[in-house]
């Protein structure tokens, strides 16, 4: 079956998805946790077949930190599941009961979004947080994960599709593709998916927004920043930073380019230099870095460059209206932080910075759906319509208005024998 006739039939069966019920929903989640933790063997020898094909291809540690799906990932994915299932339901909410005269009642209801096709790196925990997340909102989803990871993703979809059978939701709820020739399939299935979401390169997504007429949700770059003011504790400053850079580097919202007040050249970047160099991190400075520790020479690209990696960029900034100014030309708008005591340079930096995540004193790596109490993410948005910032459940779902009356026309109002009476009531 190609992707245009699966979508035709997640198309079909989206409105049954979007009316089941919570309970049905959620005893989905319950059935997935119950078939990872059964297979749980069966996953992790897939994972490994993977890990092994990576690296006889010699692929990039980025990539392959990425790849694995290890004890630790397990159980962080059975922890997401489980926020998700505690979560209310976010469908059939009222958001505006306004009545428009006597008898005619206006309700504004949350639903879901219908379609979607997510493309996602080659993480096979993407996997699970992306079906449960869809899932749980009432959303059909064709799944695309990098080939990288095609043994792990099979064997991981075929029981979270078996699950969500188990708990009678519709047959055609989810789909998986599976090669590289089916993203261009997809693309041209503007009639049937509703919303795209990439994760991936600044590129890739890039070729997806300009080859499709589908609406696209995403981020690019994880260009992140964090600025030192003079005014910051040294070190909490120091501990943050390396945590953002190191606690996984592969990350969209690990740190890049770190901006040290001039003020604190002298005394934070020899500290700063020897913490990062104990947790394996190549610096590249500028010229005025190199003045006081010994690094590699940045150039004007590493401004611009999201490393994915156990390098950082560094720079002497005179100022936080400097600082703001860097981050919003270089940034890629999804998650910098301030490091600072003052209050007047935090606030300037809260309103200033134009990015999705804007942070005081802490890591950068906080961007995320889980650790905002999303439950999980199905990516990030560095655009603004119609969602920013990490995507959880909120981020699936669209509304509907509803519309009861006794025998209203619009001719009585268009000729005058009635008039509105707007009132909003209570939800």
């Amino acid at each position: 079956m190609t992707i245009k006739e699966e979508a035709r039939l997640l198309k079909a069966d989206a409105p049954y998805l979007a009316n089941s019920t919570h309970e049905e929903r959620n005893q989905a989640l319950d059935n997935m946790a119950k078939k990872l933790r059964e297979h749980k063997a069966a996953i992790f020898a897939a994972n490994e077949k993977d890990l092994a094909r990576a690296r006889e291809n010699e692929l990039p540690p980025a990539l392959i930190k990425r790849l694995i799906f290890d004890e630790t990932k397990f159980t962080e994915t059975l922890a997401g599941l489980t926020s998700l299932q505690n979560m209310p339901d976010p469908l059939g909410k009222e958001l505006l009961r306004r009545q428009l005269d006597d008898g005619l009642i206006l309700i504004q209801e949350s639903c879901p979004i219908g379609v979607l096709g997510v493309i996602f790196e080659a993480r096979p925990d993407a996997l699970i947080q992306i079906t449960a997340l869809c899932i749980k909102s009432g959303n059909a989803v064709i799944l695309k994960g990098g080939s990288e990871a095609a043994e792990s993703n099979r064997i991981i979809f075929h029981l979270l599709y078996q699950a969500a059978l188990d708990a009678a939701l519709p047959e055609h709820c989810m789909a998986l593709a599976e090669t590289h020739s089916e993203i261009k399939e997809l693309l041209s299935c503007h009639e049937e998916v509703d919303l795209l979401v990439p994760r991936g390169s600044n590129a890739f997504v890039q070729y997806i927004m300009e080859n499709t007429r589908i609406p696209v949700l995403g981020h690019a770059d994880g260009i992140c920043h964090i600025y030192v003011d003079c005014s910051a504790d040294l070190e909490q400053s120091i501990g943050i930073i390396v945590d953002a850079k190191t606690q996984y580097p592969a990350a969209c919202n690990a740190v890049e380019t770190v901006l040290v007040h001039e003020d604190l050249a002298e005394t934070l970047l020899p500290l700063l230099s020897l913490a990062l160099k104990e947790s394996g991190v190549r610096i590249r400075g500028t010229e005025a870095v190199q003045e006081y520790i010994d690094c590699e020479l940045a150039n004007e690209a590493d401004f611009s460059t999201e490393y994915s990696d156990l390098i950082l960029t560094l720079a002497l900034i005179r100022d936080c209206n400097q600082a703001i100014k860097h981050i919003n030309h270089y940034g890629s708008h999804h998650t910098d932080a301030i490091l600072a005591e003052d209050q007047t340079t935090i606030n300037s930096f809260l309103h200033l910075v134009d990015s999705a995540s804007v942070y005081v004193n802490c890591s950068t790596r906080f961007a995320d759906g889980y650790r905002y109490g999303f439950g999980a993410e199905l990516g990030i948005s560095t655009g603004k319509l119609h969602v920013r910032g990490p995507a959880g459940l909120e981020a699936l779902l669209t509304y509907k208005y509803k519309l009861s009356g006794q025998g209203h026309t619009v001719a009585d109002y268009a000729e005058g024998r009635k008039q509105f009476h707007f009132e909003d009531l209570n939800l």
